[in-house]
């Protein structure tokens, strides 16, 4: 019987992500890195909070930035006004959420859909909420210590903060060879840590570690569940010669450790 598999684009078994909140000024130093190294993260931002053009003395990005400074990465929301929302009424929270996602796709060319808890608050009831505000994913605050991928998308944790064990986890996550697994590593923090804490040097270690990987798909948080989501939608025949591919993207499997690419639409497998 043949063994099938899926697996990352180009068959990797690797995915590394991060998720970055607030949209203070120091977004702008480490986008330059992520960029230089061909990195990709997610900016959580508060639309109500964006600096006036011209007001120079802000610790925020304007509105006139967005467009630009993160293209080729993801804008998500962070709540309109940053309240801890496990205090708020749940329509305020509707209203936070709706408000975020208008603003800032105001900027972006596509449908804003992750979320990040300000503050790390959140409820089961907010949780239950977010999926009919249009929101796939919400990651929280915290550190796993693992590259497992998560079980519950609203409630996704990280494997760490960077000033926590970054580099230590970052060597263990390169040096992974078991290919039959799937792993991601996802580092979360606020760009403005490093100034405060005068440790850029950090990221840019460990930007040099991992960009030099050839089995990491770099990729956004939403791209990454995007693409899992479609990966579940293969549908196979029964004896496996030929598999459905309903989405729009391509998804990678593995047939008896061959790699092949599953085009949208009908494929035939050859084995």
């Amino acid at each position: 019987m043949n063994q099938y598999v899926i697996t990352y684009p180009e068959g990797k078994f690797k995915a590394l992500t991060f998720s970055y909140d607030d949209g203070k000024v120091a977004d702008r130093r480490l986008i330059e890195i992520f960029n230089r190294y061909g990195l990709k993260g997610t900016f959580h931002l508060n639309g109500g909070l964006f600096h006036d053009e011209g007001e120079s003395s802000s610790s925020r990005i304007g509105k006139e930035e967005v467009t630009s400074l993160y293209q080729g990465h993801e804008v998500a929301c962070h709540t309109y006004t940053h309240p801890t929302i496990a205090r708020c009424p749940l329509e305020k929270v509707t209203e936070e959420v709706l408000e975020d996602r208008k603003a800032l796709e105001e900027f972006v060319p596509y449908p804003v859909q992750g979320f990040s808890y300000p503050n790390g608050s959140y409820t089961q009831k907010i949780k239950e909420l977010l999926p009919f505000l249009g929101i796939e994913y919400a990651r929280v605050v915290g550190n796993s210590n693992q590259f497992q991928l998560p079980n519950d998308w609203y409630e996704w944790m990280p494997t760490c903060h960077h000033n926590h064990q970054l580099m230590e986890l970052g060597k263990q996550f390169v040096s992974l060879d078991k290919s039959q697994y799937l792993y991601l590593m996802y580092v979360w923090g606020h760009s403005y840590e490093f100034d405060a804490d005068g440790n850029w040097d950090l990221m840019e270690e460990f930007a040099q570690l991992v960009s030099s990987q050839e089995d990491i798909w770099f990729v956004t948080n939403l791209e990454f569940k995007q693409y899992m989501d479609a990966a579940n939608r293969l549908v196979f025949t029964r004896n496996g010669d030929r598999v459905w591919n309903p989405n729009a993207q391509s998804i990678w499997i593995k047939v008896n450790q061959q790699v092949h690419t599953i085009k949208p639409g009908m494929n035939t497998l050859t084995t």
